[in-house]
């Protein structure tokens, strides 16, 4: 029941038709407390693939849930679809694949009653759960990397006049990455406060091919968008690891130096570039299968891959370089609604972690 000192808020969950989005709204009717006003699904299947979501409804939620269209355009214009469709103040993101907390909703009120009048955010702690026999994998300790992430819209609220006035997700992010750090910036740019809050999500690890490091590597050209929008100093601000590109480069360029000097017939050179692509790639190999469970798949599945990575993340960058090569550094918005923008009370600014490719 929801009781009028509560907050109000709605939950808006993207959703590519997963099975596990049962799963996700099956935690949020059983939980205790004060149920969403209003349930957002947003179905991001493209527009070839959307028949009726195979979903099952609680019966708690059937008065309250609602179902509109994504058309495959991303997460970030999914999300500004879902908050934009409902009024409440405030809006909590949730992931399809995420499993709300036994007592989500009424943490979530205490989160958002205890935010100030300038705290523009709230994130709940994500719980990654790994194997208890083995160490995990190279996709496992990839998602296990959300658990140290902050900002990350599997468990996320903003108030609504927040997103109004930074504009909500900048829909140019066409994937889970990034976006996320993106609007953050925006928000705290503007300045509002962002704040941990004590409700818990839980994140279980999806199933993945060998290959999902590789696709991954999409990423790259999302962090061009990020130094266009928020300048190369970016990184620090979010406190955002920077990743093995610049090696990624380096290795891919002593490969194709040494393909060319091959068919310049120059064979010294063509070894010695070899013997550096050799090392790198070796080097990068090693580092992703020591702290593994060193399975035959999983070390088939490792060295593959990081044969593959440095010119798939280069490519990317690439990419990125050329499409977002006019985009324009991202200004602040002035704030007409909620007063100065120094306020008394309210939650601090906190650096976010992000993995990278």
């Amino acid at each position: 029941m929801t009781h009028s000192t509560d907050p109000s808020y709605a939950v808006v969950i993207p959703t590519l038709g997963r099975p596990s989005l049962s799963v996700t709204l099956a935690a949020l009717a059983g939980a205790r407390g004060p149920a969403p006003e209003r349930v957002v699904l947003v179905d991001d299947r493209p527009l070839t693939d959307c028949g009726p979501l195979d979903v099952e409804i609680p019966p708690s939620l059937r008065d309250r849930i609602s179902v509109v269209a994504g058309c495959g355009n991303g997460p970030a214009a999914a999300r500004n679809t879902g908050w934009r469709s409902v009024g409440q103040e405030w809006i909590a993101f949730l992931d399809d694949d995420t499993v709300p907390g036994p007592t989500w909703p009424a943490d979530l009120a205490a989160d958002l009653a205890a935010c100030g009048r300038r705290t523009g955010g709230s994130q709940g702690t994500v719980v990654v759960p790994l194997p208890a026999d083995r160490r995990p994998t190279d996709w496992e300790r990839s998602t296990a990397g959300l658990a140290g992430s902050l900002w990350i819209t599997a468990d996320m609220a903003y108030r609504r006049a927040v997103l109004e006035q930074v504009g909500g997700f900048d829909e140019r992010f066409p994937r889970a990455f990034r976006e996320d750090a993106d609007l953050a910036l925006r928000v705290l740019d503007a300045g509002w406060y962002l704040t941990r809050g004590a409700r818990t999500t839980l994140h279980p690890v999806r199933p993945a091919d060998r290959w999902v490091s590789l696709r991954q590597q999409a990423g790259n050209a999302d962090d061009i968008l990020m130094n266009r929008l928020h300048g190369r100093h970016w990184w620090h601000r979010a406190g955002a690891a920077r990743g093995r590109l610049p090696r990624h480069l380096a290795i891919t360029g002593c490969g194709l130096g040494a393909a060319v000097a091959a068919l310049a017939h120059r064979p010294r050179a063509c070894l010695a570039l070899a013997g550096l692509w050799l090392a790198g790639t070796g080097e990068f190999a090693l580092a992703r299968i020591a702290p593994g469970p060193r399975l035959a798949d999983e070390v088939t599945t490792m060295l593959l891959t990081s044969a593959a990575i440095p010119p798939t993340a280069t490519y990317h960058w690439a990419v990125g370089l050329l499409r977002h090569r006019r985009v324009a550094p991202w200004r602040p918005v002035p704030d007409t609604v909620s007063g100065p923008a120094h306020p008394a009370g309210g939650g601090q600014p906190v650096p976010a972690h992000h993995g990278a490719p």
